[in-house]
């Protein structure tokens, strides 16, 4: 029949396809309010078309998409519904950390950092705290040609995200690296800077382009606190 062009609203992917009851839960499976960030869920029954197990694995389909979320199949997604429910995806769910209490997206903090005129790429990720339980550490690689200090770049991008995302984010690290670890198909090793931050044992990654940046992030975190060298 039909239902029309939906007006766009820039960063959001606009609302559901009928049949898909989206919503966004919290950690108790609960539904969070407008503007809110949680785990993008689908609310089963799931609609005709979708694929109802893993080939020879219902269990581990069961444990992978259903039971986080009782009643629900579990997207892997995290994001928010605005008041006219349109869906924004902001991160995968294990790129959201608990700050204080507060469920932040690293995937926002990582827009506010690229939108920088200096920066040509960079990575946030969760770093533990005795506090806070987790607060954000920025990595980021600048442009070719920039000669301003890393402690005056540093300096911009914390303020940023203080402007745009607030106090409440806790962001008050920016590391300037040379590069970031990144797998041979260019997917940045969050996961493995996160473990090096936190002191934790890791395996090197199989599909990882240069080993050699770990050392260099190692070292950039070092001296700023989060790591020790060696």
């Amino acid at each position: 029949m039909g239902l029309g062009a939906l007006p766009v609203k820039p960063g959001s992917t606009t609302k559901p396809v009928p049949g898909y009851d989206v919503r966004v839960l919290d950690e108790a499976n609960r539904d969070l309010p407008a503007g809110q960030i949680g785990s993008i869920a689908i609310k089963l029954p799931l609609p005709p078309g979708c694929l109802p197990t893993l080939w020879n694995n219902d269990a581990g389909y069961e444990a992978s998409y259903l039971t986080k979320h009782p009643g629900h199949y579990l997207t892997g997604d995290a994001g928010y519904k605005d008041e006219d429910g349109y869906v924004y995806i902001m991160s995968r769910v294990d790129d959201i950390i608990n700050v204080a209490g507060h469920r932040l997206s690293t995937g926002a903090m990582e827009e506010v950092l690229a939108a920088h005129p200096d920066i040509a790429e960079c990575a946030v990720v969760g770093v533990a705290d005795d506090i806070k339980g987790e607060v954000p550490v920025g990595f980021v690689v600048t442009k070719a040609g920039v000669e301003r200090s890393e402690a005056e770049i540093s300096r911009e991008l914390v303020e940023r995200v203080r402007q745009q995302i607030g106090p409440v984010a806790a962001f008050k690290t920016a590391i300037v690296v040379p590069r970031l670890p990144k797998t041979r198909s260019g997917k940045i090793l969050r996961g493995t800077m996160k473990k090096i931050a936190d002191g934790q044992a890791y395996t090197l990654p199989a599909t990882i382009d240069d080993p050699a940046i770990l050392a260099e992030i190692t070292d950039a975190l070092a001296q700023n606190g989060y790591a020790r060298k060696g």
